[in-house]
C-alpha cells in the first residue's frame, strides 16, 4: 500500500486486513458466480451411484469454482498485492452490443451484413481502432465466414438480406 515516488498514496475502500485488493475482489466474484450456479442447478437431478444426472457436472464445477475463489480470496488477505484497477466499460459494452446486433440481424439481413456490422460495432470498443485496417479485416473475416459456413460446413445460412433474395 506504499505510494510510488511522485504519486500520492492510493485511497482504498477495502478494510485494512485486505492486502491484495485485486485478488480479494476477484475471489469474491468467483464465489458469487459459484453460489449462483449451485443455486441454479439445485433442482436438477444429481448423481446416483455411478450414473450421472443432469445436475452433477454443474454442481461439480461450481464447487470447484467456489474452492478456487476461496483460495484466491485468501491470497488477497495474506499476500501483498495491487490495488483495484479501474474498470473501463467501453469494451464490454460494445462487444455486448455487437452480439445483440448479430443476433437480431442474422435472419432478416443475412450473414454477410450481420457479420460485418457486428465486427464494426465491436471495433468501437477500443479507442485505438484504426478504421481502414478494421474494415479490411472485417471484410476478410466476413468473406471467410460466407465461404466456411454454407459451403465448407454445409450449414443452411442465408447470406444476403431477405429483400434481395426474392
Amino acid at each position: 500500500m506504499n505510494a510510488t515516488p511522485g504519486q500520492a498514496p492510493v485511497k482504498s475502500i477495502m478494510p485494512k486486513w485486505v492486502r491484495n485488493e485485486q485478488d480479494f475482489v476477484g475471489g469474491i466474484a468467483m464465489m458469487a458466480i459459484a453460489a449462483f450456479a449451485l443455486w441454479a442447478s439445485s433442482d436438477l437431478q444429481g448423481m446416483r451411484g455411478f450414473s450421472f444426472g443432469a445436475g452433477t457436472a454443474p454442481r461439480m464445477f461450481a464447487t470447484l469454482l467456489l474452492i478456487l475463489g476461496a483460495g484466491i480470496t485468501a491470497v488477497g488477505i495474506f499476500t501483498e498485492g495491487q490495488h483495484l484497477a479501474k474498470y473501463h466499460w467501453r469494451g464490454p459494452f460494445f462487444v455486448t452490443l455487437a452480439i445483440l446486433s448479430f443476433s437480431q440481424t442474422i435472419r432478416s439481413m443475412g450473414m454477410i451484413f450481420a457479420a460485418m456490422t457486428s465486427f464494426l460495432i465491436a471495433a468501437c470498443g477500443s479507442a485505438e481502432t484504426k478504421w481502414v485496417e478494421t474494415i479490411i479485416v472485417g471484410a476478410c473475416l466476413t468473406a471467410f465466414c460466407a465461404l466456411l459456413f454454407p459451403y465448407a460446413l454445409g450449414l443452411p445460412l442465408q447470406l444476403l438480406p431477405t429483400f434481395m433474395i426474392r
